[in-house]
């Protein structure tokens, strides 16, 4: 693993993460990353070499072995965090684009043009779809990866005991036993609570998502509304039209209604 790379493209999603978005990207590699790579791997390294059945029949082991565990829990968790952490990188590929498009803009019209994208990092219009869409993605492949999980084994518990039943070659019924399963249904539980963890911040920051555009969206309804009501006042006044009218009329008509009432005033 290049980890300057992977850090690389964590910093990148932080930047254009919220809180919510943040504290998920923290779980995710601390609790889950860290200790899949740290620890997970070596509890689960030597479960199919010390998967014992209490048979010497050829293949029995093995067909026992894949009958229980069609997929293993470390490859499984290995699949859910390639996907969970893909969704993270349509966002920056998204402010990629835009900041391809406004180098391309002033390459074209000159560094004193009008820019596309006041930033090109903020949430709005096409690329807070995008981080929206982003969030229902992982929320969804994390509850589909615990469903699988589940139903694998009808359970997140792993047994001390598994007993085969009519799994050819296997005669009769065969009686197995896995190695460490305290430790794996620790790392298990662990795993599933880290998982669960990252569905409600992901659910918390779709919430927090779309109060938040609700909200600026009532503002800006507000006002509009309010200047468009202070436009109609001023339009509904007809102060200005008495005020045109009345410099309109002509100084020879006030002087003569003035001597019509006054016929012994004498001008000066």
């Amino acid at each position: 693993m290049d980890w300057k790379t992977f850090q690389g493209l964590l910093s990148g999603v932080n930047k254009y993460s919220t809180a919510f978005g943040r504290i998920w990207l923290s779980v995710v590699f601390v609790f889950r990353v860290l200790v899949y790579v740290v620890a997970a791997e070596k509890v689960w390294g030597d479960e199919q070499k010390d998967f014992d059945c209490n048979t010497r029949q050829p293949g029995c082991t093995n067909v026992c072995y894949d009958h229980y565990f069609p997929i293993s829990h470390i490859r499984l968790w290995a699949l859910q965090l390639i996907f969970v952490t893909c969704p993270s990188l349509l966002v920056i590929m998204h402010v990629a684009y835009r900041e391809d498009r406004e180098k391309k803009n002033r390459r074209k019209h000159g560094n004193d043009c009008h820019k596309l994208y006041e930033n090109t990092g903020k949430k709005h219009g096409g690329l807070w779809w995008t981080y929206l869409f982003s969030l229902f993605f992982k929320t969804g492949i994390e509850i589909t990866f615990l469903y699988i999980l589940h139903k694998m084994w009808d359970s997140f518990d792993l047994p001390r005991l598994v007993k085969c039943t009519n799994v050819d070659p296997c005669p009769n019924i065969v009686d197995c036993y896995i190695a460490r399963p305290t430790e794996k249904r620790v790392f298990t539980y662990f795993m599933v609570a880290a998982s669960a963890l990252c569905i409600i911040l992901n659910i918390c920051e779709v919430v927090y998502l779309i109060c938040k555009r609700a909200i600026n969206c009532a503002n800006k309804y507000k006002k509009t509304n309010k200047h468009s009501v202070t436009y109609s006042k001023a339009s509904t006044c007809q102060c200005h039209v008495h005020l045109e009218a009345s410099e309109k009329k002509p100084l020879n008509k006030t002087v003569d209604s003035l001597r019509a009432s006054a016929p012994n005033l004498t001008s000066l």
